[in-house]
């Protein structure tokens, strides 16, 4: 069951990496609306303090009486300052308590639930940059405020990176606090949930130092599934290039390669090897060459070893155009430890996207002579056709054009 669980939570996060990878952070959990978003998807906006409430009874529904301090936004019709608000349902509190009420203007004004706040984070969301600044400029605000000891701060600004495209980090990597960031990464009281994003942020702006920092943290022998994993060691990558996923092979890619405290060769868990296989595919999509195209292919075919994963690195692969793998691929599919539906299907569908992959004109039209591994893939569908044509079919069914 413990294998099951972190498989699912593997695919989610193969799900959500797919999702970011078009507009977001990639190692960051789900995006979610922003307090500067909240704002300026409401009418009004105010800052009240908690007056009174009364609990609900049998016979009537409970109340909340707040008076406005300070006017954020203001609908058509002003809230001036001073105004009680009554909202009909009981929010416990006491005298001074401040909240942010946020609403949307019909005949009246139809406020949301009251957000509780301190006049930092008031100040704070008041001065934040609206979400029509550009991005860079606006991370630049936020990034000051990540590790803020009010969390209703820090998780919104964690919140902006989480919702920023990786190109606009990119823009803001001399502005990153890098000491604090290495301290972060180091830190083993920081949230499982942060670590991706500042293992990603200290690879856009450390050093030397820094990259000897994460590699002490990725090759430690984990026997627990380890939250972020995947953005520090992407981080790392950017760092040291090929020779940091020398090392990633090493210690993460390849079977039966690393020793547990008392020297015994142990199997790297399947968490570890999927968070390698993420930072894998991150240098590709946005590694910007710092490690050649080939080197990555190179350490993606490593986890053909791997049958639990067989089926993503094989379309992996032929997404990244990988036609080496044809002979090998051919014997994966009769062998009994990878005698799995989905395996088999993502073979015949690498084939048959091999088997598209020729020169084309301007017009999308082939041009020359085949090339040799769109005959050799022509062959090999023939070939899996005729042995399992119930499967042939079910794996052409969806696929991509």
């Amino acid at each position: 069951m413990k294998k099951y669980g972190i498989l699912l939570v593997a695919l989610m996060s193969s799900a959500l990496f797919a999702a970011n990878e078009m507009k977001a952070c990639p190692f960051c959990s789900a995006p979610s609306l922003t307090l500067t978003e909240q704002v300026s998807q409401s009418d009004a906006v105010v800052l009240v303090r908690w007056v009174d409430a009364k609990k609900p009874t049998d016979q009537e529904a409970g109340v909340t009486i707040y008076e406005v301090m300070d006017i954020t936004r203001d609908p058509k019709n002003p809230v001036p300052k001073g105004k009680k608000i009554q909202l009909s349902r009981y929010r416990s509190g006491k005298k001074g308590d401040l909240f942010v009420l946020m609403g949307t203007e019909g005949k009246s004004v139809d406020w949301g639930s009251p957000v509780e706040v301190t006049d930092a984070s008031y100040r704070y969301m008041t001065e934040a940059p609206s979400p029509e600044t550009a991005t860079a400029k606006r991370l630049e605000y936020f990034v000051n405020y990540l590790e803020n000891p009010d969390q209703l701060v820090s998780n919104d600004a964690y919140a902006e990176f989480a919702n920023a495209p990786y190109e606009d980090i990119c823009l803001i990597s001399d502005k990153l606090p890098k000491k604090d960031l290495r301290k972060w990464v180091a830190d083993p009281d920081t949230p499982g949930t942060r670590l991706g994003l500042y293992g990603l942020l200290l690879g856009l702006s450390g050093d030397e130092t820094d990259a000897k920092i994460m590699e002490s943290k990725i090759t430690r022998v984990a026997s627990d599934f380890r939250l972020g994993i995947d953005g520090i060691m992407s981080g790392y990558l950017l760092l040291k290039g090929a020779k940091g996923l020398d090392v990633i092979d090493r210690t993460k890619l390849r079977r039966g390669m690393i020793k547990d405290k008392d020297g015994k060769v142990v199997e790297v868990p399947f968490s570890e090897t999927y968070a390698a296989m993420q930072a894998l595919r991150f240098m590709w999509t946005y590694g910007n060459d710092r490690i050649p195209k080939e080197r990555l292919r190179k350490s993606m075919r490593h986890l053909l070893e791997r049958p639990e994963l067989a089926d993503l690195v094989i379309a992996d692969l032929a997404r990244w155009k990988d036609w080496s793998i044809q002979d090998r691929l051919l014997k994966i599919y009769d062998d009994e430890a990878y005698s799995i539906p989905a395996i088999k299907r993502a073979i015949v569908r690498y084939f048959y996207y091999c088997s598209t992959d020729v020169p084309k004109d301007k017009d999308g039209k082939p041009t020359g002579e085949k090339p040799a591994h769109v005959i050799s893939a022509e062959k090999h569908l023939k070939t899996l056709e005729a042995k399992d044509p119930k499967l042939f079919r079910d794996a052409k069914r969806y696929l991509l054009d």
